[in-house]
C-alpha cells in the first residue's frame, strides 16, 4: 500500500514536471505576442501622431533633396534654394559643331515643386492607419527618392526651336525673293535639315528630368527637309500693286502720299517657263505704273501754312551759273517729305551732266575756283539748308565749303559733290512738308509749307567769325528755339574752318 502511495505521488511530480515544461513556450509566446501587440499599439499611436502633425515623415528625398521632418514650406524653400543654387538656369542644344543654349524661364519649364513636396507629404498619409504605418516603417529602413515630373510650355519652345533651326549650318534654305530696281530676282532654296521640334522638346524634358542636362549637352534631334516650290501666283500676289493717288484731308489734316503701280513686265505664262530652267537665280523684269496724281502733285491747299522761307542771290547775266540753279531747284521743288523721312540732295537732284542739262560754271575744285559742270547749284543746297533750319527740320548730314561763298555767310553754306559729299535733313514733324522752289530775278528762294504746331516755334540762326589768320577762317553758328516767347533750346549746330582766298 506504502508502495503504491510512493508511486502515485512519484507519478504526480513528474506529470507536474511535465506540465511546467510544456507551459513554458506557451508563456513565451504569450510575452512575444504581447510585446508585438504592445510594439504595433505604439507604431499606431506613433501613426497617428505623425499623421496629425505637419511634417514631413522621415527618409523621403526629392530628387536627392532630404525634406524628412519638414513642412512643406520648409520643404518648398530647401528645394527652391537648392535646385536655384546647383541647377544651371540655360540647356546647351548641340548639332554637329553648331551650339546654343536655351534659358529655361524662356522654355517655361516648370519643376512644380509644390506638386512634388504634397506627394512627398502624403507619404505615411494617403491611406488607412495600418498602410501609413507600414510606408513610415519601410522609409525608415530604405529611404523613397521622389523624381521630378517637370512641364514645359510646348508652344513658346516650339517657337524658340523653329528660330534655331533657320540658324543651323545646314539649315533648309526656303526660296526667297527681292527686288532690284526694275527687275524682281528670285532665288532658288537648297535641301537642309530643321530642327524635330516635338522629338526634340521630350529630349529636352527628358534630360531636364534626370538631370543630366546639368554636366552634358543636349543633341537637337533634326530631320531632312526639302525646299518650298517657288509659287510665282504667290509672288506675283505678294508685289502686284495698282497705282495709289496721293489725296489729303483737312479735318483731321492727314497727307496720304502716292504710291506707284507694280506688276511683272511678262506674262505669268513666259515667268513660269523660266521657273522651269535649272537656275540657282532668276530675273523677271519689272514695270511700274505712275497714278494720275503725285505727291507733289497736291496743292498748297494741303500744305496751309508757311513754315519758313529763305532767299539768297545770284547774277542772272550768268545764263550757264543760272540754268545750273534752275535745274536744281526744278528737281527740289515741289517735294514733299512725310513726318520721318529724310531728304537726301544727290538723290533728288540726281547726277549732274550733260545730258540732264547741266552746263560748265564757276565752281571751288582742289582750293581753286574753276570751271566744272553743274557749277552754282551748292548755292541751292546752301538755300534750301537756310530754310530747312528755320522750319526747324533735323539736320541729318551737311557741310561747309573750302572757302565761304560770295552768296553766304560763314557757317550759313552746305556743301554738295554728286557721289561725295550729300546735304541731308529729316522731316522731324508730326506733318508732311511741301518744299517749293523758284530760280528768277536774281533770287533763289526756298519756301517750306506745312502745319503748324499749336503753338509752333521761332527759329533763329546767328553764326559769328570767330577766328581769322593768314590761312584760314573759323565761325561758330547757333540756333535758339522759342515757343510762346521762352527759350526751349539753344545749341551750337556749327563750328566751321574756311581757306582764306
Amino acid at each position: 500500500m506504502e508502495k503504491e502511495i510512493a508511486q502515485t505521488t512519484e507519478l504526480n511530480l513528474v506529470e507536474k514536471e511535465d506540465n511546467k515544461k510544456t507551459n513554458i513556450p506557451l508563456i513565451l509566446g504569450i510575452i512575444f505576442i504581447s510585446l508585438i501587440l504592445i510594439i504595433f499599439i505604439v507604431f499606431l499611436g506613433v501613426t497617428a501622431f505623425i499623421s496629425s502633425t505637419d511634417k514631413i515623415i522621415t527618409g523621403i528625398k526629392i530628387k536627392g533633396v532630404d525634406v524628412s521632418g519638414l513642412t512643406k514650406e520648409g520643404a518648398i524653400t530647401r528645394i527652391t534654394d537648392d535646385f536655384n543654387k546647383n541647377l544651371p538656369t540655360n540647356v546647351t542644344l548641340i548639332h554637329g559643331e553648331y551650339e546654343t543654349q536655351l534659358n529655361m524661364n524662356d522654355m517655361g519649364v516648370n519643376f512644380n515643386i509644390e506638386k512634388l513636396v504634397d506627394e512627398a507629404y502624403q507619404e505615411g498619409r494617403s491611406g488607412n492607419i495600418f498602410s501609413n504605418m507600414f510606408t513610415i516603417l519601410g522609409t525608415m529602413v530604405s529611404p523613397k527618392n521622389i523624381g521630378l515630373d517637370i512641364s514645359i510650355n510646348n508652344e513658346q519652345t516650339t517657337n524658340l526651336l523653329n528660330d534655331i533651326s533657320t540658324k543651323l549650318p545646314d539649315t533648309v534654305v526656303q526660296s526667297s525673293y527681292y527686288v532690284d530696281g526694275d527687275n524682281l530676282i528670285i532665288t532658288k532654296g537648297k535641301t537642309g535639315v530643321v530642327v524635330d521640334t516635338e522629338s526634340t522638346i521630350n529630349n529636352i524634358k527628358n534630360k531636364i528630368n534626370d538631370l543630366s542636362y546639368t554636366n552634358n549637352k543636349v543633341e537637337l534631334i533634326t530631320v531632312s527637309k526639302e525646299p518650298d516650290s517657288i509659287d510665282l501666283n504667290k509672288i506675283h500676289s505678294e508685289i502686284y500693286k495698282d497705282p495709289v493717288d496721293a489725296y489729303y484731308t483737312t479735318n483731321p489734316y492727314v497727307v496720304h502720299p502716292h504710291e506707284n503701280g507694280v506688276d511683272f513686265n511678262i506674262s505669268i505664262e513666259e515667268a513660269q517657263a523660266m521657273l522651269n530652267e535649272e537656275k540657282d537665280e532668276y530675273t523677271i523684269p519689272l514695270k511700274y505704273t505712275a497714278p494720275n496724281v503725285t505727291t507733289n502733285m497736291i496743292g498748297k491747299e494741303a500744305f496751309p501754312d508757311l513754315l519758313a522761307k529763305y532767299s539768297t542771290r545770284y547774277s542772272a547775266s550768268n545764263k550757264d551759273r543760272t540754268t545750273n540753279l534752275k535745274l536744281a531747284a526744278g528737281k527740289i521743288d515741289g517735294t514733299v517729305l512725310m513726318p520721318g523721312e529724310t531728304f537726301s540732295y544727290n538723290t533728288v537732284v540726281g547726277e549732274r551732266t550733260i545730258e540732264a542739262g547741266y552746263k560748265e560754271a564757276a565752281m571751288y575744285q582742289d582750293g581753286k575756283v574753276v570751271d566744272g559742270l553743274g557749277g552754282g547749284i551748292c548755292q541751292i543746297s546752301t538755300t534750301l539748308y537756310n530754310a530747312a533750319l528755320y522750319a526747324n527740320l533735323e539736320i541729318v548730314d551737311r557741310s561747309n565749303h573750302m572757302f565761304i561763298p560770295s552768296y553766304s555767310d560763314a557757317g550759313r553754306d552746305a556743301t554738295v559733290v554728286y557721289g561725295a559729299i550729300d546735304f541731308k535733313f529729316k522731316n522731324s514733324r508730326n506733318y508732311p512738308v511741301k518744299i517749293m522752289f523758284s530760280v528768277s530775278g536774281g533770287v533763289a528762294k526756298c519756301e517750306i509749307y506745312g502745319l503748324k504746331e499749336n503753338p509752333d516755334y521761332d527759329v533763329e540762326i546767328s553764326s559769328k567769325i570767330t577766328q581769322r589768320t593768314s590761312t584760314s577762317i573759323k565761325s561758330v553758328t547757333y540756333k535758339t528755339v522759342r515757343q510762346n516767347g521762352q527759350v526751349i533750346s539753344s545749341e551750337i549746330i556749327n563750328r566751321d574752318t574756311y581757306k582764306r582766298q
